[in-house]
C-alpha cells in the first residue's frame, strides 16, 4: 500500500534544521518516515528528483571522477573511494568493475533517485542518492574535493524528472525472508553441494530445493558449515588487521552489493560500532546486531571457497568475507587457517563466565 508522510514537507525541513547533527537515516526513523521522504522534501531547494535507472545514474557517476561510493544495510556501512567506470548493464543484474569501486546492481529495486546539494560548514556537499520503493537507501555517491563538478548542472538538467514534488509515495518495507529449510531434502542438499564447481551455483541449488541461504546453512552440517560465535567477528577483524590478508568483503541490500578487495589495517571501535578506517575504505559495523555467524566452505574448480557470513536477528545477510587469490600472492590458505581458529557458538557458550 502506498504511504505518504503525515508531516508536511515544510515540517520535515524544520525537523531537519532542528536535528542537523543527526544522520538522515536516524532522523527518518525518529520521524517515522523513510529516508527518501526526507530528501524529497528538499526538491526545488537542495534536491532534484532524477531518473533512478542504473544506466543513467552510472553514466552520470562516470563523469564525476573521484568520489565516495556508499552501500549499506541496517547493521553495516561500506564506503569506497574511487572512480566509476567499466559499467556492465543488465535487465536483472548490472555491474561496475574497477579496482576500487566494485558493485553488483539489481535494477528493479532502483525506484527513486535525487541529486543533492547541501550547504555544510565545510562548503557545498554534492551527492547522488538512490532509494528503493520503501524509500530505503540503495546506493549513494558523494563527491569529494578531487571530483569533477563542471558537468554537474548539465547532468542534473538532463536527468531531472518532470515531477519535482516535495512529497513521495512509498510502499511498506518488506522484512528479510525468514530462513527456509527442508530437512527431508538434506541428502540432496549435501550431495549437490559436493558437486558444485562455482560459488554462484549455491543460490540456484537452494532455490531449487525450496530453501534459502541461511536455512540451508542451519541444516547442512559439517564439513560444509560451522556455526561461529557472534563475538568471533571482532576477533576476525583484529586478526585480519594484524596479518594484512587480502580479502573480499561484501556488504549489500536488495538493490546493490558493494565489494572491497584487499587488506584492512586500522580498527577504531566506538560504542557498538567496530570501524575500519583505512585510506580509500571505511567500514562501520554494528557488532550488537550480529545474531548468527557461519563459516562456509563451497567447492570450486580452483579449490574450496571459504567464507564467513554474518546475519541479523531477522535472518538478513549483513556481510560476507572471502579469502582472495591474487597473482603473486594467494591469501586463501592463510584465510582458511584463520577461519579454522574462530570459536564456534557451541564452544563459546560452554566457556564458564
Amino acid at each position: 500500500m502506498a504511504e505518504l508522510s503525515l508531516l508536511s514537507p515544510e515540517e520535515i525541513r524544520i525537523a531537519q534544521q532542528e536535528n542537523d547533527k543527526l544522520r538522515a537515516r536516524d532522523l527518518a526513523t525518529k520521524l517515522g518516515l523513510s529516508e527518501a521522504q526526507l530528501v524529497a522534501a528538499q526538491c526545488g531547494l537542495q534536491a532534484t528528483r532524477i531518473s533512478a535507472h542504473p544506466d543513467q545514474v552510472m553514466a552520470a557517476a562516470q563523469t564525476l571522477g573521484e568520489v565516495m561510493a556508499l552501500t549499506r544495510n541496517d547493521a553495516c556501512v561500506h564506503e569506497k573511494v574511487g572512480c566509476y567506470d567499466n559499467y556492465h548493464p543488465g535487465a536483472h543484474a548490472a555491474m561496475v568493475l574497477t579496482e576500487e569501486i566494485d558493485l553488483r546492481i539489481f535494477p528493479s529495486h532502483w525506484q527513486h533517485a535525487f541529486m543533492l546539494e547541501a550547504e555544510t560548514e565545510s562548503g557545498t556537499r554534492r551527492s547522488i542518492q538512490v532509494f528503493d520503493a520503501a524509500g530505503d537507501a540503495i546506493h549513494k555517491i558523494f563527491l569529494r574535493e578531487a571530483s569533477r563538478t563542471s558537468g554537474w548542472n548539465a547532468t542534473r538538467s538532463e536527468l531531472a524528472l518532470d515531477d519535482q514534488s516535495q512529497t513521495l509515495n512509498v510502499v511498506e518495507r518488506k522484512p528479510p525472508e525468514a530462513p527456509k529449510s527442508d530437512p527431508g531434502k538434506l541428502d540432496i542438499l549435501q550431495r549437490e553441494w559436493r558437486r558444485m564447481t562455482d560459488t554462484h551455483q549455491f543460490l540456484r541449488l537452494v532455490s531449487k530445493l525450496k530453501m534459502n541461504r541461511l536455512g540451508a546453512y542451519r541444516i547442512a552440517g559439517g564439513p560444509f558449515v560451522r556455526e561461529l560465535a557472534p563475538e568471533s567477528i571482532d576477533t576476525l577483524l583484529h586478526a585480519l588487521a594484524e596479518r594484512a590478508l587480502d580479502i573480499m568483503l561484501f556488504v549489500g541490500n536488495r538493490g546493490c552489493i558493494q565489494i572491497h578487495t584487499g587488506p584492512i589495517h586500522t580498527l577504531r571501535p566506538m560504542g557498538p560500532w567496530q570501524n575500519v578506517m583505512d585510506p580509500g575504505f571505511n567500514l562501520h559495523l554494528r557488532l550488537d546486531k550480529i545474531a548468527e555467524v557461519w563459516a562456509v566452505e563451497k567447492p570450486t574448480q580452483r579449490g574450496p571457497a571459504v567464507s564467513v557470513e554474518a546475519f541479523d536477528d531477522q535472518g538478513g545477510l549483513i556481510f560476507q568475507i572471502f579469502g582472495v587469490g591474487k597473482e603473486g600472492r594467494d591469501s586463501r590458505p592463510a584465510w582458511g587457517e584463520l577461519v579454522e581458529t574462530l570459536p564456534t557458538r557451541e564452544s563459546a557458550q560452554a566457556v564458564p563466565s
